[in-house]
């Protein structure tokens, strides 16, 4: 069979490779794709966001199946229109998406459900939301509504940094009509962890393992919050009494909301979730497909073969079917153009990824090749180096062995401390 993967980052790269190695597939298109992805696939020049342009070519070649990276064209509608041409494809449709698209779509419903999250306020208008967050107890957070490439979040520890959140958000319009309208919601404490679910038409929910991602791009959670800056899977602080809370409480009772809205929940679903120290759950997040980094240590640890879970989730039967997982632990570093989440340089040369040692594993993310077949950058987070290991000590010391072996002439950087959450828990 053929398989077409949407996408041009790391997280596609991830899939793109496990998707190849199924042996029911035949021949893996990515679109775009990356240097990454065409070694394993081949690459196709059409934007993630040019829909017509895709169902254009699954219908020339006959693709069986198709999986969607990003978010924005699972919000722009790129399910409805694969559907109406009688194609498969896996995620959900625009209605359904809206549980990323919109985080006051999101945050309605879990109120109106009863389901877990920090109280907010929304605002359309600077005014309003300068006298919420002159009244509001700090630290607070605020949100675009919109897509933001993971960057529309800003943790406020006071009047100044929540201004000038509301100054970029709304009047500078840094992330365009995704700040339109915004929410200032509380700041929820404790630590953060990513389940990620796969849902099919008739409401069959299966959990894949628990990862956490890293989010700002400072050692110790510090700056700006990008698109994550590393992952690793398991996540510990998810026990499997945890497990089984957040599917009663939390992804069971959503899947339910969205289909008693009239839009039935279809794909992926990651619940970005917070645990407080008495260990209860809460929302913080939707997203309606995998996670970037999070996809590279899940990809690295699913013995099971995908294509087959995802034709079952097509055919409505998840409740068929079960993951198999290595019990090694998957830790993944990202290294990103020096400059991001900010501005940063494109088109520069990296060199050494195929010696970066059998231990880790490199997927490429913002990369593409140049005249003479080298590999430059074209995006913020441009590589991800991915290892196993028993323990998550183990994991990280191998990851940042093979970056010490990737030559970038000091264009890329780091975060040194991925894990290490994880690693303290473990050394306790």
């Amino acid at each position: 069979m053929k398989v077409l993967v949407i996408g041009s980052g790391g997280r596609e790269h991830s899939l793109v490779e496990k998707i190849f190695n199924s042996s029911l597939v035949d021949k893996v298109f990515c679109a775009p794709g990356n240097a990454g992805t065409d070694e394993c696939g081949t690459n196709v020049p059409i934007p993630a966001n040019d829909i017509k342009g895709l169902v254009a070519f699954a219908k020339k070649e006959k693709i069986d199946l198709t999986v969607v990276g990003p978010e924005d064209p699972l919000v722009h509608g790129i399910v409805d229109e694969f559907q109406k041409n009688g194609l498969k494809i896996f995620g959900p449709n625009k209605k359904a998406a809206q549980l990323e698209g919109s985080k006051i779509f999101t945050k309605r419903l879990l109120e109106k459900y009863g389901i877990p999250t920090a109280k907010y306020q929304k605002s359309y208008s600077l005014y309003p939301a300068t006298k919420c967050i002159m009244q509001h107890d700090y630290p607070l957070v605020i949100k675009a509504d919109g897509l933001a490439a993971g960057k529309g979040v800003y943790i406020c520890n006071n009047f100044e940094d929540a201004f000038k959140a509301l100054y970029e958000l709304m009047i500078e319009k840094k992330f365009g009509d995704a700040g339109t309208e915004i929410i200032i919601e509380d700041f929820l404490k404790g630590e953060e962890a990513s389940c990620i679910y796969f849902v099919d038409y008739n409401g069959n929910i299966l959990p894949l393992a628990s990862s956490q991602d890293h989010k700002a791009v400072g050692d110790g959670d510090t700056g700006p919050n990008t698109g994550g800056m590393g992952a690793y899977s398991p996540a510990p602080v998810i026990t499997k009494e945890l497990e089984k809370r957040i599917m009663e409480e939390i992804i069971r009772p959503t899947v339910k909301a969205m289909a008693t809205e009239g839009c039935p929940y279809t794909g992926v679903l990651y619940a970005g979730l917070m645990i407080d120290s008495a260990g209860n759950p809460k929302v913080l997040e939707y997203n309606a497909r995998m996670g970037d980094p999070e996809t590279q240590p899940l990809m690295m640890r699913m013995n099971s073969d995908l294509v087959p879970i995802l034709l079952t989730a097509l055919d409505g039967k998840l409740d068929e079917c079960k993951v198999d997982w290595t019990p090694y632990v998957a830790l993944c570093v990202v290294m990103a153009a020096k400059g991001y989440p900010g501005s940063y340089e494109k088109g520069f040369r990296i060199d050494e990824l195929f010696n970066a040692g059998k231990d880790a594993h490199i997927h490429q993310a913002g990369t593409t090749l140049d005249g003479h077949s080298h590999t430059v950058s074209s995006g913020g987070r441009v590589l991800n180096v991915t290892a196993l290991s028993k323990t998550y000590l183990g994991a990280q010391q191998k990851a940042y062995k093979a970056i010490e072996k990737i030559n970038s002439d000091g264009k890329l950087f780091c975060r040194n401390d991925i894990g290490y959450r994880a690693i303290n828990r473990e050394a306790a």
